[in-house]
This record gives C-alpha cells, sequence and structure tokens, in this order.
C-alpha cells in the first residue's frame, strides 16, 4: 500500500510553472506534492507580460505597468501601445500558495529518475529516497529532468546580461519601457544584439543587453561589455549597480515525447519559439491542464495523454512548425538584416504581430501573417525567409495550405483576451542545474526570465514614494512624441 510518501500528483520543479499547476490540482481536491532541490522562496527571475496577457487572478500580482513602451530599429521608435507589466514575485508566489492551500506539500530533493511500479509512478532522488504518485509532471524548465528536450539542430540560445542600477543621466526616456532598441551606437560584432530596457522609478532603471537568439550564443562577458559600451556612447554610464543579470535559454527545443510523465512549462515546450515567453503561458494553461487531469484520474484515464492533449493538440503542433520556420529564419538572417526583420513585423497591423505572438493563434492564420511579413521585408530578409521555407519544404507545404484554408479576416484576430502568451521565460529549475552549451564559456546555470531579467534583482515595481499624478503626467509627456503629438 501507499504510504507517507505517496500522492496523487508529484510535481518536480518549483518555479512559477509547477507551482501554479500544483496550485490548480490541489484546488480540485487532489493530494500535491512539489519536489524541488530548494524550499519554497522568492523566485529569483524578474517577469515580465503584455498586461492584456494576463489571467485576471494574476493582475493583483502586477507590481508596474508602463503605457509607454517602444521599439528602436532606427532612429525614430515605433510606438507599440500595448501596455507591459512586470510582475511582482512575492505576490505571485503568496498567491500561487494561497490558491494551493492546505493538499500542497513542499519537499526539497532532487529527482533524477522516474519509472513505472504497482504503486503508481515512483521518482527516485539523487539522495535516495524515493516517492511515488498516481500521476508525476516534469516541470524542471528548460531541458527537462526526467523528460529531457532535443534539439535536432544543436541548441540556439537566447543569452542577456542585465544591471538594475542608478543613472545621473536616464538610459532611457523616464517613465519609458524599452521593449527592444537595435541601434548599434557604435557596437561591434557579426551578432547584432538590443537594449531592453525599463524605468523602475526615481532615478533607478534596468537595462539589459540581449542576442535574441544565436547558435552558439552570446557570452556573458561579450554582453556586459556591449552594454556598458552602448552606455558609455549614450553618455549615461551607471552611477551604482545594485543588482546584475545573466540569462541563456535555448529557444528550438523539439516537443518531448511524454512517457509515464507529464511535462509542462518549459520542459513541455511552451518556450515560445520567437520571443521566448513562457511564464505566462504556463499560468494561463495551468487551470486547463489541471481540469483535464483532474478529470482523467477520476474517470480511470490516462492523466499524461489527458494532460498532454490539453498543452499540445493538432492545431498547436502545427502552430508551433510555423513558428519554429521563423527560428530558422532568424538565425539565417546575416546580421544587420535583423533589425529590418522587426521593423517590418511591427509595421504590421497591431493586431497581427500580437498574434504572431500568441501561442494559441492557428497555424493558418501565423501562415497568412507570415506571408504579410514576407512581401512587405526587404530583399534581404525575404531571401532569408525563402531559405528557411524550402529548408523545411513539408512544413512550408502544410503551412501554405493552411493559409489558403484560413479567411482573410483571421488575420485580424479577435479582441484581446485575458490570458497570458508568456512572461518571457521561466525559472522552473533549481540554481545548480547546468545545462549543457556549445559555446564552452556557457557551460553555466541556465535560468529564465523575460527577455532578458533574470537573477538578482527583485520584482519590487515603482517607488513607494512616487506622485501617481506625477507619473501620469510624464507618461503623457512622453508618450506624446511617440504618436506625434505636441
Amino acid at each position: 500500500m501507499p504510504g507517507a510518501e505517496h500522492s496523487d500528483v508529484l510535481i518536480v520543479g518549483g518555479g512559477p510553472s509547477g507551482t501554479a499547476l500544483a496550485a490548480e490540482l490541489a484546488r480540485r481536491g487532489l493530494d500535491v506534492r512539489v519536489l524541488a532541490p530548494h524550499p519554497p522562496g522568492p523566485y529569483p527571475a524578474t517577469y515580465g507580460a503584455w498586461l492584456d496577457d494576463l489571467p485576471g487572478w494574476v493582475r493583483s500580482c502586477v507590481a508596474q505597468v508602463w503605457a509607454d513602451v517602444r521599439v528602436y530599429t532606427g532612429a525614430p521608435p515605433t510606438p507599440l501601445l500595448r501596455p507591459y507589466a512586470l510582475l511582482d514575485n512575492a505576490a505571485l508566489q503568496r498567491t500561487l500558495h494561497a490558491r494551493a492551500g492546505a493538499l500542497l506539500r513542499w519537499t526539497v530533493g532532487r529527482a533524477v529518475a522516474a519509472e513505472s511500479s504497482v504503486e503508481g509512478t515512483v521518482v527516485h532522488s539523487a539522495g535516495g529516497e524515493r516517492w511515488t504518485a498516481r500521476l508525476v509532471v516534469d516541470a524542471s524548465g528548460h531541458g527537462g529532468t526526467l523528460v529531457p528536450t532535443t534539439y535536432p539542430d544543436g541548441p540556439a540560445f537566447q543569452t542577456a546580461w542585465g544591471i538594475t542600477a542608478t543613472f545621473d543621466r536616464p538610459p532611457v526616456a523616464p517613465g519609458a519601457m524599452v521593449w527592444m532598441d537595435y541601434r548599434d551606437s557604435g557596437l561591434t560584432g557579426a551578432v547584432p544584439t538590443f537594449l531592453y530596457a525599463m524605468h523602475l522609478g526615481g532615478d533607478c532603471y534596468f537595462v539589459e543587453e540581449t542576442s535574441l537568439i544565436a547558435r552558439p550564443g552570446l557570452d556573458r562577458a561579450a554582453l556586459e561589455a556591449r552594454l556598458h559600451a552602448r552606455l558609455s556612447a549614450a553618455g549615461t554610464p551607471p552611477r551604482e549597480v545594485l543588482a546584475t543579470e545573466w540569462v541563456a535559454f535555448p529557444m528550438n527545443g523539439a516537443l518531448p515525447t511524454p512517457t509515464v510523465v507529464l511535462p509542462f512549462g518549459a520542459a513541455a515546450g511552451l518556450v515560445h519559439p520567437i520571443s521566448g515567453f513562457q511564464v505566462s503561458a504556463a499560468l494561463r494553461l495551468a487551470p486547463a491542464v489541471a481540469g483535464a487531469v483532474h478529470a482523467a484520474l477520476s474517470s480511470g484515464a490516462d492523466p499524461v495523454q489527458a494532460g498532454w492533449n490539453l498543452l499540445w493538440p493538432a492545431e498547436r503542433r502545427a502552430a508551433r512548425d510555423v513558428h519554429l520556420l521563423g527560428v530558422r529564419a532568424l538565425l539565417g538572417l546575416p546580421g544587420p538584416a535583423l533589425p529590418e526583420f522587426f521593423q517590418t513585423f511591427f509595421n504590421l497591423p497591431p493586431a497581427q504581430w500580437h498574434a504572431f505572438l500568441d501561442p494559441q493563434t492557428p497555424a493558418g492564420t501565423l501562415s497568412r501573417i507570415m506571408l504579410r511579413l514576407f512581401a512587405a521585408a526587404p530583399p534581404r530578409v525575404r531571401r532569408s525567409l525563402a531559405r528557411a521555407g524550402m529548408a523545411e519544404a513539408g512544413v512550408s507545404a502544410q503551412a501554405l495550405w493552411a493559409a489558403m484554408k484560413t479567411s482573410p479576416a483571421s488575420s485580424h484576430p479577435l479582441e484581446p483576451r485575458n490570458g497570458h502568451r508568456g512572461g518571457m521565460t521561466q525559472d522552473d529549475r533549481s540554481a545548480e542545474d547546468v545545462r549543457e552549451h556549445e559555446d564552452t564559456a556557457q557551460q553555466t546555470e541556465v535560468t529564465d526570465g523575460m527577455q532578458g531579467a533574470t537573477g538578482s534583482a527583485d520584482a519590487n515595481g515603482l517607488d513607494p514614494e512616487v506622485d501617481a499624478q506625477a507619473k501620469q503626467a510624464e507618461l503623457e509627456s512622453n508618450l506624446g512624441p511617440v504618436v506625434g503629438k505636441s
């Protein structure tokens, strides 16, 4: 008979994804154990998301919101006119544990293997302990622990180095959030990088140099040097560095094959192949996955298959194949063409680029958006898109067929829902885990955060002394030149 170490569900990984699924399962009356190498504590990563993507229950966990969100692919800014939010990690964790209640148990340990037994699924730890459960979930983050991820062409990494610091001169417009700034400011290097930055209040800013995707990824030293070179060239060196951030994670993993274990979060391939967003997708999907798993356990059906069918139905797998065509195109672009790609991308109607960054968008709609992007792109971007399409002829043919079956109206998606596309990524794994990397200089901890931020910076939001009316006036003033109003 199962003993004290038995539970209905055992979840490997104590990051936001694993904890969110654990909370939703516990809310349905299941006995849930989280197995993580660390006790519950503030998430070390910084999580950002489009505000209109966040599930309603997460809104109370928002630390700060920017209305002035910009992209620079040249001298003039492109206003995105879409609010961007920073999550308060402590509030998010408190909310998740409150949703879980007393049926959530937390065990410190490191899983190394899982196998079927008469007791259910058995999980073995590095220290020799064993736990049994009716269902085991691998939410251990990038690469997976119990259900490993493969990278058929080798991993392509998003890497970034950032600092939270005080500045005598603002490195970006006060009150603004710069989602992507590809102006080179005299930087050199074959792989282009961009600045990701946000004003945290007062004289405090977060600034980060980011390589969107590269194989091999740029290492920490190169990105740190570029960031300081950019700030110096702009005449905005930091006065005092309060915290540093390093992020490195693979963007192009193949979908894992579930065994006796159900993957979830980054381990289940939820990292968006273009943006790197993930945590918000997991927060949004957790209730539905929990519902499917609970129903399967109640009826005697296979909970792994039920959860996987909810995560990756055929339509979503087809859409992911289209996104991976985009990954191949980005990796094939010559360095200077990457800003041109994003200039074309953000010149699309907002509903279309919103949809392209949404993992729930159907393959046919994605394909129509890519065709429109192809038609509007400059020649060298079109060549890279065409090469990517020819290299994956089968996927391209399916995408074209899906586009033909999709009405033009569906390329203008519905109004934004109260869901979440991904916060750019997530730390589901322990601080000690190390992932393989082609660049030996990057044999380092793979942690995840936003398009850049992870590490020691806290998501505390605005200075509590900030004047709300003054902040509103500041935002209106900043938005004026961006939207063409005086």
